[in-house]
């Protein structure tokens, strides 16, 4: 019998979650859920939920009319009787607030994507004529305020991949670990650095996916679709020198196609991705190899990629295809201090009079 796909065996489990989620929502909100399924990845469907479900807890806990009902006994009409100014007091209320003892927070971001979320559950309703008003519509995006991307330079790449190799910043119980696990942290720091993946790209990876003729993998992209990233001679190395590794290990049932293993033989878990870099990263940051500014994490890995193959290329257009980004001006947004750079140099290539 062939070993569920990894990917089928997250979307059962998220549909799952969703399903309880749900049954703690009023009743109409299953049909947003079921008519956004064919456009939404289930991931993106259990942030629609939690965000949604944020709304609701605000209106069971401020409104005093259905502070008197639970929250699956709220009806459709309700919709209709929020004002874009409940919206804004929503939105203020979350950038601090306490539930169940403790402390919740938003910042800018966080706010901007309930409030996007918001929009999409109203606009469904609103279209579909199942209410009047739609006054999410009229409030107002938060202005993001964009903070400069953490990359490595070329020179702490070189730093962070010879720690991983070498492993000498270590505590001498993690040195006993690292000799086990040295060869498959390096193929995927490397893999990482080298490609730009996503660690949930990464750890989703199998064996077959590895394609050594065409020094490509096949990734699948948020939304579920597939595509083959390809990669160079380094990233090769490190991956055919831990596949044979690999190889020579009995995975669990479950994660006998997995590419990356953790010390139990199976699959290597994000948070675990997680920790590893950080690790890393730790040492060499409090051993001044690195800046101590700069907080690295597998994003910033990314981060890196793009910028090197901005750098290299100038073109936007593949750096946003390679990334996976499917609007081409959330790469340029990111990107945008290296347009600047480019443009200073443009300054250089044009003489008025010989000096």
């Amino acid at each position: 019998m062939k070993e569920k796909a990894y990917y089928e065996d997250v979307n059962k489990k998220n549909e799952v979650k969703l399903r309880k989620m749900l049954s703690r929502l009023p009743p109409f909100c299953k049909q947003f859920f079921i008519g956004i399924e064919p456009t939404t990845s289930s991931r993106t469907r259990i942030a629609y939920a939690y965000d949604i479900g944020c709304f609701f807890d605000y209106i069971h806990e401020n409104n005093p009319v259905y502070a008197k009902m639970e929250i699956t006994q709220f009806p459709l009409t309700m919709l209709d009787e929020i004002t874009p100014m409940d919206i804004e007091e929503y939105l203020s209320y979350l950038k601090y607030y306490e539930k169940d003892g403790e402390e919740h927070t938003n910042e800018e971001r966080g706010i901007k994507r309930k409030l996007a979320s918001l929009r999409t559950f109203y606009r469904y309703f609103y279209k579909n004529e199942l209410i009047q008003t739609d006054p999410a519509v009229k409030v107002d995006m938060p202005k993001i305020h964009e903070k400069n991307i953490t990359r490595l330079d070329i020179d702490e790449v070189a730093k962070l991949l010879d720690e991983v190799e070498s492993g000498e910043s270590l505590t001498e119980r993690q040195k006993q670990y690292h000799e086990k696990t040295k060869t498959r942290d390096l193929a995927m720091m490397t893999l990482l650095l080298g490609t730009g993946i996503r660690v949930s790209e990464c750890v989703g990876l199998d064996m077959d996916d590895v394609d050594f003729k065409n020094n490509g993998i096949k990734i699948h992209r948020k939304g579920g679709a597939e595509v083959i990233v390809y990669f160079g001679e380094e990233v090769r190395n490190a991956l055919l020198e831990y596949m044979v590794e690999r190889q020579k290990i009995t995975a669990e049932d479950g994660s006998i196609n997995a590419l990356f293993l953790s010390l139990q033989n199976k699959r290597i878990s994000v948070r675990s991705v997680e920790n590893l870099v950080k690790k890393y990263a730790r040492e060499i940051t409090t051993t001044k190899k690195i800046t101590s500014l700069k907080h690295i994490t597998p994003h910033k890995l990314r981060s890196t990629y793009g910028t090197s193959l901005y750098r290299e290329t100038g073109d936007i257009y593949l750096v946003a295809d390679v990334l996976g980004h499917k609007d081409v001006n959330t790469t340029r947004k990111h990107y945008a201090a290296l347009d600047d750079d480019r443009r200073r140099s443009a300054a250089k290539y044009v003489k008025l009079r010989d000096i």
